[in-house]
């Protein structure tokens, strides 16, 4: 494969509008592509299917983590590199993506720079304000505050960038700061990560209370502002009433099926046509060791895709996309460093052993997940207009309502 640069990068790293090792500690990041560039091959007239798709069709990833982890995982220097707050954005690597528009998660669920529990407002404005000014200093990424960005990125070569925050303990008890991060750019924030907070129950919680009183407060200011509303890390009774009390479609931009894969973190039936049936969409995940099958008892691109065409039989293909959650560094590494914050080990527990994998081929990073998922639609007999949809259609359709 050819691997190039979208036209609109012009070579911006991040911060260099400082002195690296003297505005700020000269950490080792991680190279993007470590675990090497994995791509599903494709005949000739594949190929020129592919690359019609592309320049057709807006390619929208609903969840990601496009910033690096160190080199040195070691506990110690890890988490030192987190406390920095100072998010290392892969500028050159998504230049090498197909994507069109990206939804970035940013630090969130490893925001530890002022407590190690995490999710303090104070850290979760300095990771945004930190963000925002490199973002102000290139001009790859277009900040995303509208549909128009998206397709105004993709004329230019460029990728529409929507910061988001996976979940919203930070609120704390402030309605009201809902319209301070819509203020600031956010467009899409979770109702919790995997802890309950004052909105309504996490996915690792023994009981689910569902949503609550200030949690549907917070609903119906989400649908005034038009920010998106996430439920991806919600207990199933909290989700299922997030869903039916919001006036407007939802997402859970980064889940995959019980029905596939019994673990917490998956979503179930009911929710899954909750969410369709009220105009949202769903995105299929592909962080290392969630989304995996009883017909492959491990982590690779056909049980991650074994999922989505579970949800797509299921609800539809107008109701599904994909929400990789990937990142730019060792992620299976982060996962065992944040085991407890993340929330890894009480929600993806299965009774039957699998094959672990050291990274998910195909699916390893933002951008190498970019070039496999229409590469493996494409061999799989899907059409261009099915392809159209799920790349990015579908969230189009959801983002018109809900922004506007």
């Amino acid at each position: 494969m050819n691997f190039t640069q979208k036209k609109g990068y012009k070579g911006y790293q991040p911060y260099s509008y400082l002195v690296r090792g003297k505005d700020y500690p000269a950490i080792e990041w991680s190279q993007w592509d470590w675990a090497g560039r994995h791509v599903i091959p494709l005949e000739p007239e594949q190929e020129a299917m592919l690359q019609e798709i592309l320049e057709r069709y807006p390619y929208i990833s609903v969840h990601e983590h496009p910033d690096f982890t160190p080199v040195d995982m070691s506990l110690e220097k890890f988490f030192d590199a987190e406390r920095q707050g100072r998010d290392w954005t892969g500028y050159e690597a998504l230049s090498y993506s197909n994507l069109d528009c990206i939804f970035d998660n940013m630090l969130d669920g490893t925001n530890i720079i002022s407590s190690p529990g995490g999710w303090k407002w104070i850290d979760i404005i300095h990771d945004l304000g930190m963000r925002l000014c490199d973002i102000a200093h290139q001009d790859f990424l277009i900040q995303c505050k509208k549909v128009e960005d998206i397709f105004r990125a993709k004329a230019a070569g460029k990728i529409a960038w929507v910061p988001c925050i996976e979940g919203a303990q930070p609120i704390e008890n402030e309605v009201d700061r809902i319209d301070i991060l819509y203020g600031l750019g956010i467009r899409q924030l979770g109702v919790t990560y995997s802890e309950s907070n004052a909105l309504g129950s996490g996915l690792k919680e023994d009981c689910d209370g569902g949503l609550t009183k200030f949690g549907k407060a917070c609903v119906e200011r989400m649908n005034q502002v038009g920010m998106l509303l996430d439920v991806s890390h919600c207990g199933q009774k909290t989700a299922y009433e997030a869903v039916m009390h919001s006036k407007k479609p939802i997402i859970a931009s980064h889940v995959g099926a019980k029905g596939v894969w019994n673990t917490k973190r998956m979503a179930g039936d009911e929710l899954l046509k909750a969410v369709a049936g009220k105009g949202g969409v769903v995105g299929i995940e592909a962080a290392p060791h969630t989304t995996m099958s009883a017909t492959r008892m491990t982590h690779d691109i056909d049980s991650f895709m074994e999922h989505f065409e579970y949800v797509k039989n299921l609800v539809g293909i107008d109701h599904v996309t994909f929400g990789p959650d990937c990142l730019y560094g060792d992620h299976v590494a982060l996962h065992h460093a944040f085991a407890a914050a993340l929330s890894t080990g009480e929600t993806s527990k299965h009774a039957q052993e699998y094959q672990e994998v050291p990274f998910v081929k195909y699916l390893e990073n933002t951008t190498e997940a970019s070039w496999n998922i229409p590469r493996w639609l494409i061999r799989h007999g899907y059409t261009s207009e099915e392809i159209g949809k799920v790349l990015g259609g579908n969230t189009i359709r959801v983002l018109e309502e809900v922004w506007a």
